[in-house]
């Protein structure tokens, strides 16, 4: 059950300076208030007593005088163009499929209320004032997982969004019930918007979901690659690896990648003090680790440079004002091309390809410790009695099969394009479907990790059981204790395995894994 926004909950102010992906979290997760600073309401005026200027023109004016799209060429009389905007809206919400989730329609509508309040798009104050009051009032839009091909924004999600502005069309209340969004308002005490002239194009075409994905998705994945640095240190120590390939000495100073630096420091500081990293050379002599150990660092630093890359995509995009046509500072009314998803787009793919590889790395690992020929004295499977007891054995069977999910999902969407809007609309970026698969493969790398702890955990918990030559680092400690505390369990007879699972993907996702081994080795990046 979802619940409205309360007086007390945290405050985003939308003026005319960007907002922040900690103010779009805020909003989408943590169900904070919004309200529209007095300096934004002010350029809003302005820029909409431009566009009424150019309404009483004679001349067209596309988007405020005109039909959209290949229709652009009509010219629309003034006793029309308020009916213009709500067929716009009635006709482009015209989503299919499943619901999709609260938290990105949340951030949606947050991020199209932002460049709204810009004065670029030149729609009323009311128009985000009423958008800023059913966001207070937790009423969420539904949205449909199918529609938008990103470009000219995502049009279907934004209209479905647009259509409850105008008291039509359904959404969730604060129960999280659906009901018709007429019912809603009035129970919030909203009065429904009658659009006018450019303000139904100006909800509608905007990179809002794909962007309010993509902020949330490198939020998720900062901790995962975390997350990977830890689980690649208890691997590393249940197979009697050597740390000395994570000195600082080999990384940065001789192959200057920033985040494979930071993931060899965050993996030297989980096993600093373990006794038994270094026993490589013992029992079953090797001269290296496999890559899979070896390479830990320069994977997920890859990904972690990745994340960085989208970061920055990110930024320029949450200080863009997007809409076509835009009004300029000086007062003219221009179209222009910025509702292209492309560069967000692109980053959305390369981010599920960083998912994919840093699953694909953990799952190696993971079947390292599970065969007896490769994990240097560990029982096979980590089963109590092997033969009678299959241990891990299908645990990472669902690895796997998420690790070859995730392989799918990387497959980028936006080099794909279908022409659509009788060839005007002839090159499209599908980077809402992008973000979509996006969130799919970083849930299911939070999945994999789990599987990863799951499997280290349990090999730590044998090593020390039988008595290893040296103590478990503090810090690998920490996160065993994590995980048996949130109802991992540890080795013994087979068990019903699920449970185990899914509570080690609920310590992951809490980021509680991470919290509990950063209070012994201090912040990790």
């Amino acid at each position: 059950m979802h619940s409205a926004a309360a007086p007390h909950a945290p405050l985003v102010q939308v003026g005319k300076a960007d907002v922040s992906a900690e103010d779009v979290l805020a909003v989408a997760r943590g169900n904070a208030r919004v309200e529209i600073g007095p300096d934004a309401l002010a350029e809003m005026a302005a820029a909409r007593a431009r566009i009424e200027a150019l309404a009483a023109e004679p001349r067209p004016v596309y988007g405020v005088s005109t039909g959209f799209g290949a229709l652009a060429v009509r010219h629309i009389s003034p006793e029309l163009r308020a009916q213009l905007q709500r067929s716009l809206v009635r006709s482009h919400a015209a989503g299919m499929g499943p619901a999709v989730e609260r938290e990105v329609v949340r951030a949606l509508m947050f991020l199209r209320m932002k460049t709204l309040a810009s004065g670029r798009t030149g729609v009323r104050p009311l128009v985000a004032e009423t958008m800023a009051a059913i966001l207070n009032a937790d009423i969420t839009p539904v949205v449909r997982e199918f529609g938008s091909l990103g470009c000219s924004g995502d049009l279907a999600p934004l209209s479905h969004c647009a259509l409850v502005l105008m008291g039509e069309g359904v959404a969730t209340g604060p129960d999280g019930a659906e009901r018709p969004a007429g019912e809603l308002l009035a129970a919030a005490g909203i009065e429904p918007v009658e659009l006018l002239e450019k303000e139904g194009l100006a909800l509608i075409n905007g990179t809002d979901g794909m962007l309010g994905m993509l902020v949330m998705a490198i939020a998720d994945l900062r901790r995962l690659f975390t997350t990977a640095d830890i689980t690649a240190a208890m691997s590393l120590e249940a197979l009697l690896g050597t740390d000395k390939v994570l000195a600082p000495e080999l990384h940065a100073p001789i192959r200057p990648h920033p985040g494979q630096a930071l993931s060899a420091a965050n993996m030297l500081a989980v096993l600093k003090g373990s006794g038994l990293t270094g026993h490589h050379q013992d029992d079953a002599p090797r001269v290296q680790d496999a890559y899979s150990i070896r390479c830990a660092p320069q994977v997920a630093g890859a990904g972690r440079d990745t994340l960085a890359h989208a970061q920055l995509v990110a930024s320029r995009e949450l200080a863009a004002s997007v809409d076509n046509p835009v009004v300029l500072p000086d007062g003219r009314v221009e179209s222009n091309g910025n509702f292209h998803g492309a560069p967000v787009a692109y980053v959305l793919d390369f981010l599920a390809i960083a998912a994919a590889d840093l699953g694909s790395i953990a799952e190696r690992r993971t079947d390292r410790l599970l065969d007896k020929a490769r994990s240097h004295g560990l029982p096979a499977f980590l089963a109590d009695d092997p033969g009678v007891d299959s241990g891990l054995m299908i645990a990472q069977y669902t690895q796997a099969a998420l690790v070859s999910e995730n392989k799918r999902l990387a497959v980028p969407a936006s080099v794909d394009s279908i022409p659509s809007s009788a060839m005007q609309e002839d090159h499209v970026s599908m980077g809402w479907s992008a973000a979509r698969k996006l969130r799919q493969a970083v849930e299911n790398l939070g999945r994999i990790l789990a599987v990863e702890l799951t499997a280290a955990a349990r090999a730590l918990e044998i090593r020390r059981q039988a008595g290893a030559s040296g103590d478990l680092a503090p810090a690998t400690a920490a996160a065993l204790a994590a995980a048996r505390a949130a109802g991992v369990g540890g080795a013994g007879r087979d068990r019903f395995l699920s449970p185990d699972l899914e509570a080690a993907a609920t310590l992951v996702a809490s980021g509680e894994l991470v919290r509990a081994v950063e209070r012994v080795t201090g912040p990790l990046a």
